[in-house]
């Protein structure tokens, strides 16, 4: 056709054929290209097993510490005004990877250098290990971590972690507890709320005063190195709530130390501890009888002889050797006067009246060292007697405490608490007694300190009443020889009572001081008589003149007495 060119099909061009050689290193570059392939996956793999999980004896927190310490930081814990407590501190711990340490010995004695403390052996042992983890050294400060960090030794490295600190050591150690190497509650608060404090990082505010704690502390340590003794115990609460704003129990121990505590020192005289407390329960005695209705603070009994009961004999201390009333029963804490007001009332309704105030049950006190009661089984006459003047029963000092409270604020049982309550909680509680029973017992707890046992607990300006206590202390099944419970328990000021104290000192030995017999009165009271002089300018509690008209009537209490057989009425 014209205008239009021939067509010619192009001629595909033959490549020439491969020689070995290029074919050769073709072959090489794939095989290079899957290994390298293969290493790439083999790194990716491990960078994924270091960064997702964890060897088995690696702890889970250890994956990702930053986020760990801000899940499990532990709320602080301060006492009633803000003081703080126990609170948690960033740490540093060490640890290692023995598979790529080039040479254990080096690295060890480098480290020591760093960390004087640090076992040798010990350490060399865990770097010699077929493990890629192990913990060297926990809860290191910032400057060990530095110290550390300047050796440059390849294998070590840190984790971030917490450590729980107590500013106030061993002043509330008892309150407070311990936790851990990994702050699991293990003793005290600490474990009792321990849910509590992981979960809420707010203050755990305590009723706790501790200026307050640190008065009875004090004097309580200064009373068991005069005294000899083997322990001691001091509870200070609120009467019209329950808070309780001290409880000591000596000895003491370190919580910031806590695989160095020594096993006895853990024991918690206060709350897990029960003792037969002597003549203080007589209070209970007495007011059971009066707010029974069948007793007046008129009416006594003859305590010119013992009561015989089967072998056992009962008599008195401070034998009158006459007819005694009420009031004299309880000023000269008469055993025989006791009994006989508890079978006038009845053995059934003492038990009942001892359950009401939580006397047969664990307290309920915020913590894990509680003690049981001991009771007798079954509740014999006998027992029921011994029990009225204070042997027989076992009780902790923490359930003595609330109940005697329940004796003076009006006749309202506050259970004893270790937290703040919030002012709607003030006037609330279970009566169980009358406000006028309520009133003649704080006449005859004035009566003991002013004219009675309880003289040395005196405080000038404070109004104390209260009461001694003394018991042969019970081992096993058996009393043991020359060994005392001597205890006081105290009220101020009796006008209105606001705060009851308890002192007790375990064992006390005789002494000059003591003439011979280490009485609640010659050892306790002055105890809680120096705690109220310390802390009732610091409660806020006014100082009152006690030889005022109005004062002297307000606790005045009329007493029948027998002299050469005749009976007159006088006011004490």
């Amino acid at each position: 056709m014209i205008g239009r060119q021939p067509f010619f099909p192009k001629r595909r061009r033959r490549e020439p054929p491969a020689t070995p050689s290029v074919e050769i290193g073709r072959s090489r570059l794939l095989i290079t290209g899957a290994l390298f392939s293969v290493a790439f996956l083999v790194v990716t793999g491990r960078l994924i097993g270091l960064t997702m999980f964890v060897e088995k004896n690696e702890p889970q927190y250890a994956r990702s510490a930053n986020k760990a310490l801000l899940k499990t930081i532990r709320g602080d814990i301060v006492d009633r005004n803000g003081i703080l407590l126990a609170t948690t501190l960033k740490t540093y711990s060490l640890y290692g990877n023995p598979r790529i340490i080039l040479d254990a010995h080096d690295a060890v004695n480098k480290l020591a250098r760093a960390l004087p403390e640090l076992d040798r052996r010990l350490t060399y042992a865990k770097l010699t290990q077929d493990r890629n983890f192990i913990w060297l050294r926990r809860h290191l400060t910032p400057r060990q971590k530095y110290e550390v960090n300047k050796l440059g030794v390849p294998g070590l490295d840190f984790r971030d972690e917490e450590r729980r600190v107590y500013p106030s050591a061993a002043l509330a150690s008892h309150v407070l507890g311990y936790t851990d190497i990994d702050n699991r509650g293990l003793a005290g608060i600490e474990r009792h709320l321990n849910q509590r404090l992981k979960k809420n990082h707010r203050p755990l505010k305590l009723s706790i005063d501790i200026r307050v704690q640190h008065a009875v502390r004090k004097e309580l340590s200064t009373a068991l190195r005069q005294f000899g003794g083997i322990g001691a115990a001091g509870i200070v609460m609120d009467v019209r709530n329950g808070e309780v704003l001290g409880v000591v129990s000596l000895p003491d121990f370190d919580p910031n130390l806590p695989t160095k505590i020594d096993p006895d020192r853990r024991f918690n005289r206060a709350t897990l501890g029960v003792y037969e407390m002597g003549s203080t329960l007589k209070i209970f005695t007495t007011a059971m009888a009066l707010d029974s209705g069948k007793i007046s603070m008129r009416d006594g009994y003859d305590a010119t002889h013992p009561i015989r009961v089967s072998r056992f004999i009962i008599r008195d201390y401070h034998a009158k050797r006459r007819w005694l009333s009420v009031p004299e029963i309880f000023m000269y804490s008469s055993n025989i006067g006791s009994v006989k007001m508890l079978l006038d009332v009845g053995i059934t309704e003492q038990r009942a009246f001892l359950q009401k105030l939580g006397l047969l049950q664990p307290s309920p006190v915020e913590l894990s060292e509680i003690g049981t009661p001991l009771i007798p089984s079954p509740w014999r006459a006998i027992n029921a007697m011994t029990i009225s003047f204070g042997h027989g029963l076992s009780i902790s000092p923490m359930q003595l405490v609330a109940g005697v409270a329940s004796m003076i604020n009006g006749g309202l049982y506050h259970a004893p608490t270790l937290l703040k309550k919030g002012p709607d909680l003030k006037t609330k509680g279970r009566r169980v007694i009358s406000a006028k029973t309520s009133e003649q017992v704080r006449r005859l707890l004035r009566l003991v300190v002013k004219n009675g046992t309880g003289r040395e607990a005196a405080a000038q300006g404070y109004l104390v009443g209260g009461k001694t206590g003394t018991a042969e202390k019970v081992v096993g099944s058996r009393y043991k020889k020359k060994a005392v419970i001597s205890s006081f328990i105290g009220v101020f000021p009796m006008s209105a009572p606001r705060y009851i104290i308890f002192a007790m000192i375990d064992e006390p030995s005789d002494t000059k001081e003591t003439l011979r017999r280490p009485t609640g009165a010659r050892v306790a009271a002055p105890v809680v008589g120096k705690v109220i002089t310390r802390i009732g300018p610091l409660l806020g509690v006014p100082v009152v003149d006690e030889l005022a008209p109005e004062t002297l009537r307000q606790l005045a209490i009329d007493v029948v007495t027998e002299k050469k057989g005749k009976r007159r009425l006088a006011s004490f």
